[in-house]
């Protein structure tokens, strides 16, 4: 009876205590329910904020293809997507799928590269028709003169490549049009002090040639420097160093070194490629007539640049070139040497930036040992009689250069309060003055085809920074008319557009 009696009460307990369980059980339903609501409405808010339509799955829930064991079979990959992992398959030539086998790539795996670059486009007008085109010159002229794509890409936390492709008045076909791999190395990066480069360089020689897109510069037209001593761009083949380093709290040192291809001083027949029509600029390796742009010695080039920034704004730099320009066929050493010296002062809404440049060609006014061209003279002997060149023809060995340019960065507050939209944050106005000199024959004291003189004066307007749109004018006191080989007075209004994409 005793043990009827317990089960008995702990049956009218458990009975008792039904109504609490089911009230608790509910109200844990109920918080459920509140959990999975909130939810709900989360995911509409992103649904919102992406733009997906309401029925539509997001792209990160549709469902996944597994990925495939091996490159090249299976289903197309949707190139582009994210789809990193901690290992990708290995590709090797036991990959199989036919006409998927393109597709076998870690790059559409995992993508890792990015495509940007920039355009211009400039309308020139000059008051004689010093504009070559071929057909004797012209006064006004629209020119798409750069389209230029990037690629950069991290293969790895320590391996960058980074490469550029410009195609120049490609709009013609002809040999005036120009495509070419303006730079494109390997970069392999141990620690700030010192990194590896290899590949197609800009040479540091001065700042400009390492800064020289289109929607970087106030002003169209590159320095009378930066095209004639330092001919930018001016690129080689080749491997070194770089690195930065801290001096003091507040100052920098960066520094680039690099062994390359060397320069492409002569012709195949020993007609020197420096003149004082053109400088330095087809001594570039870009422009030898190497069939594949190899080196035409067995020589190389040391080039360095050396910046010192002692506060924010402020930075003077220091870089040289150096190396041997005759051909194999030649026992004659003519080696080319430029030295440069480029500064930045920015203070506020100022800048004043500049670049001077010195270059010797050593040897370039006399006739190299082999040459076969037309009227060559002995070894050693001056050499006359070459067009491009000063009345006697005669081929320069030193040359010079500089600029000095200006700055001022504002923005009209009523235009800011006029159009919003059109000139407020992170868009400026900017004018510029800028001074150029260059003298492409020192030893001429007469005044040749390269001495030259101009001063540009331009305003352009940035909606961001990323583009310009951008007139100026040039008063050229001293130029030099390619189409007539004569010295003219000479002034000129650009107007152009450029931009990054």
């Amino acid at each position: 009876m005793r043990l009827w009696a317990l089960l008995g009460a702990l049956a009218l307990c458990a009975f008792g205590a039904m109504p609490a369980l089911a009230e608790e059980k509910t109200l844990e339903e109920r918080i459920k329910q509140l959990e999975k609501t909130i939810q709900e409405m989360k995911e509409e808010e992103k649904r919102e904020r992406e733009g997906v339509p309401p029925g539509v799955e997001r792209p990160e829930v549709l469902r996944p293809e597994a990925p495939s064991a091996e490159p090249g079979v299976g289903s197309l990959p949707e190139v582009g997507r994210e789809r990193r992992a901690p290992t990708q398959p290995a590709l090797s030539f036991g990959s199989t799928g036919s006409g998927r086998l393109v597709y076998a790539k870690p790059f559409v795996a995992a993508p890792k590269a990015i495509v940007g670059g920039y355009m211009d486009i400039q309308w020139r007008a000059q008051r004689k028709g010093s504009i070559e085109n071929g057909y004797g010159g012209i006064s006004s002229n629209f020119d798409q003169q750069r389209f230029v794509p990037f690629i950069y890409a991290d293969v790895t936390e320590h391996v960058k490549i980074a490469s550029e492709i410009e195609f120049e008045h490609a709009i013609r076909e002809t040999d005036s049009s120009e495509i070419s791999l303006e730079f494109g190395h390997i970069d392999y990066l141990i620690r700030e002090p010192i990194n590896l480069r290899a590949g197609i360089i800009l040479l540091p020689i001065g700042k400009f040639n390492l800064l020289h897109d289109s929607p970087l510069n106030d002003l169209t037209d590159r320095p009378l420097v930066s095209q004639l001593v330092i001919p930018t761009t001016f690129p080689e083949t080749g491997a070194g160093i770089y690195g930065t380093f801290y001096p003091t709290r507040l100052s920098k040192m960066d520094y680039e070194l690099y062994i390359t291809t060397g320069p492409c001083g002569y012709d195949t027949d020993g007609t020197p490629r420096i003149s004082e029509q053109n400088g330095t600029r087809n001594a570039r390796q870009r422009k030898c007539p190497t069939e594949d742009g190899f080196d035409i010695n067995n020589g190389k080039a040391v080039v360095g640049r050396m910046a010192f920034s002692p506060v924010l704004g402020v930075e003077v730099a220091g870089s040289g070139y150096y190396g041997n320009s005759s051909p194999a066929f030649s026992s004659s050493y003519t080696p080319l040497s430029i030295l440069a010296l480029d500064w930045t002062l920015q203070r506020g809404r100022w800048e004043l930036i500049g670049e001077a440049a010195w270059a010797y060609a050593r040897g370039n006014s006399r006739a190299i040992a082999g040459s076969t061209f037309a009227g060559a003279p002995p070894a050693g002997a001056l050499i006359t009689n070459q067009t491009g060149n000063n009345s006697v023809g005669i081929p320069p060995q030193r040359m010079n250069g500089f600029y000095i340019q200006g700055n001022y960065h504002f923005m009209p507050q009523w235009l800011a309060k006029w159009a919003p939209n059109r000139f407020g944050e992170g868009s400026i106005f900017t004018a510029v003055i800028r001074y150029d000199r260059v003298n492409t024959n020192l030893d001429n004291s007469s005044g040749g085809f390269g001495d030259l003189e101009q001063i540009s004066f331009g305003l352009n307007y940035r909606p961001i920074e990323d583009a310009a749109f951008k007139m100026s004018y040039q008063y050229q006191p001293m130029a030099f008319n390619a189409n007539t080989d004569q010295r003219i007075h000479d002034s000129a209004f650009v107007v152009s557009a450029a931009t990054y994409f």
